[in-house]
């Protein structure tokens, strides 16, 4: 008989730990020796992309009809995590192109649209982006200004997006656009589109100069006059704000993932370090002021990882999600600025040296608590849903 597990579509608990232990291998044995030189040479791991793809890890969550692996969101946000732990640029590339277009794609494109970009994309033959934040319109997406106009023929794109991870190295953009002014709400008449990078009109702008995931590419886009025809419409016409936030529950799940990640390995370089590190002729895990930071590292990453996997497990039952993906973004991402700070701190002098891991993975950790959704936005999402007739002793007992 199956696991309980099993059969509300998850994978077996075997087969988890096989595909979790082959992420774990792969991280450490081709990403994280290369890490550290990535990040100060700001150098995107084409090759290492490319070889995840082969593997088919840029189709985790596409269904194998779809010719991805078809995996539960349990097993992927797992497998999220141990590449975050060996490097949370190459994370974030992965986890923006599984969590967000194809996700989109394979619920609300087209099967043309899915025969044309989907199973390529969970094939790993294209990269994609996610194009949605603009200067004005990062937290508040409804306020959208790009726009898409019919002319009789074709859809006709301009505007600028900022933030795009993957930007100007993917193959494929998923771009929301303005196609419609409706006054009674702003989150109405917006709109999807399936854009290919080389579209007469796209352009990428430089790589941004950031604090962390240095190894990512994050650029702005322009779309100045792009032409597109009607099969490039995701889904219905002016329901791309709903498409925006059903990416987003699943997007701040792998975030959360990535925040564990790091998380965990700053985690492992404290211990191991306060293990090595003597002072006054003992390690300085011996010391109470030491072993207890340790301890409320530990704590609240298990913590963190509790929450989210009961998240994930809610997903793949196809329950609403809103709630525990926020809670999980806020709490995992919290955590990670907490548990890196902390490392730094075992570290002494050493921890503020390039020299070191975790004055890299400090630097990393902060952009979670940012992305797909700052803290205080994810802390007005809870709040609201408070008031939206939740069963408590559901979802807290």
């Amino acid at each position: 008989m199956p696991t309980p597990d099993v059969a509300e579509g998850f994978v077996g608990e075997d087969r988890r730990r096989e595909l979790v232990e082959a992420a774990r291998d792969f991280a450490q044995r081709e990403i994280a020796p290369y890490a550290r030189e990535w990040d100060e040479n700001r150098e995107y791991p084409a090759h290492t992309i490319k070889r995840l793809g082969e593997l088919g890890f840029l189709g985790l969550l596409v269904s194998e009809d779809m010719d991805g692996l078809g995996l539960d969101t349990l097993t992927y946000l797992m497998m999220v995590e141990e590449i975050a732990a060996a490097d949370a640029s190459v994370s974030i590339a992965l986890s923006v192109h599984n969590s967000l277009p194809c996700c989109i794609l394979e619920l609300h494109g087209t099967t043309e649209q899915q025969e044309r970009w989907l199973k390529p994309m969970a094939r790993g033959e294209l990269l994609a982006a996610f194009c949605v934040s603009e200067a004005d319109a990062g937290s508040d997406l409804a306020n959208v200004r790009a726009r898409g106009e019919w002319n009789g023929s074709n859809w006709v794109l301009n505007g600028t997006k900022a933030w795009v991870t993957n930007g100007d190295v993917a193959d494929v953009l998923l771009v929301m656009v303005r196609t419609s002014d409706d006054a009674s709400s702003r989150a109405r008449g917006l709109s999807f589109f399936i854009v290919p990078s080389d579209t007469p009109g796209v352009a990428a702008g430089k790589a941004e100069d950031k604090m962390g995931l240095r190894a990512s590419r994050t650029t702005q886009i322009a779309l100045t006059d792009v032409q597109l025809t009607a099969e490039h419409l995701i889904g219905e016409e002016g329901k791309g704000f709903g498409y925006a936030m059903e990416g987003l529950d699943a997007g701040r799940l792998s975030v959360a993932a990535q925040a564990i990640g790091i998380a965990r390995s700053a985690l492992e370089h404290a211990v191991k370090y306060a293990g090595e590190r003597k002072q006054f002729e003992q390690p300085i895990k011996d010391f109470q002021g030491v072993s207890f930071m340790l301890a409320d590292m530990a704590t609240r990453l298990s913590a963190a990882r509790a929450l989210l996997h009961e998240a994930a497990r809610a997903k793949q039952r196809g329950e609403g999600i809103t709630m525990r993906a926020s809670m999980a973004k806020l709490f995992a991402s919290e955590m990670a600025m907490f548990v890196t700070t902390r490392a730094v701190q075992v570290f002494g002098g050493y921890g503020y040296m390039r020299d070191y891991p975790v004055e890299r993975l400090f630097r990393d950790a902060k952009v979670t608590e940012i992305y797909e959704g700052t803290s205080e936005v994810q802390r007005i999402v809870i709040a609201r849903e408070l008031y939206s007739n939740h069963d408590y002793r559901r979802d807290w007992t």
